[in-house]
Order: C-alpha cells, then structure tokens, then sequence
C-alpha cells in the first residue's frame, strides 16, 4: 500500500483495487473498493475524491463486543458523516483530512 496523494494510499490484491483514507471521526483507516467485484464509484479525483454509494465501516471492540459505526458520504472531498455514526462527528461534514505523517510514504 501507499500513498497516492495526500489524502489517499492505493491498495491492490484478490483482482481488487482500492483506497483508504483517513477517517478523521474514528481515527484509523478506511477503505473502498474502486475496481473489482462490489466496486464504488469513483470520481478519479485523488485530492479531492467522491466515492458512490456511501461508506459504511462496522466493527465491534473491546471484551464487551461493543458495536462501532461509521457511515458517510464523501463528495468532492467533503465528508458527510451520517446521524448513524457512533462518534462525535455524528451529523457533521468537514474536509477528508490529509494522511497522518506516519502513513505517508
């Protein structure tokens, strides 16, 4: 993996190709899949991207299982993060974030 731009690194593998990006709400990585089975749309813009339909990120953490959400639609390089998200960015919309110094290559 790595980076393509400032805000997106390009991963390739299992006849896929996508992007993660940083997502600002959840402080870790997510990605799309933008060629392949079960590929988003994909404006080809790597500084300041769309992707279609939205992001929907799930995971569970801690012993307790806790269930996480991040859902959002990022057009034009805006992230609009749904009411449906479990952080504090819930309702929000704000520029997609450059990469973190660390994920940068």
């Amino acid at each position: 993996m790595s980076a393509v731009s400032s805000k997106l690194r390009k991963w390739a593998g299992d006849g896929k190709v996508g992007f993660t990006y940083w997502c600002q709400g959840c402080e870790q990585l997510h990605g799309v899949v933008v060629e392949g089975p079960g590929a988003w749309g994909f404006n080809g813009n790597l500084e300041r991207p769309t992707f279609t339909p939205s992001v929907l990120t799930t995971w569970t953490e801690g012993p307790q299982r806790i269930e996480k959400r991040c859902h959002t639609f990022i057009t034009d390089g805006m992230v609009q993060f749904l009411a449906d998200c479990t952080h504090a960015l819930a309702g929000k919309t704000d520029p997609l974030p450059d990469l973190p110094e660390h994920l940068r290559d």
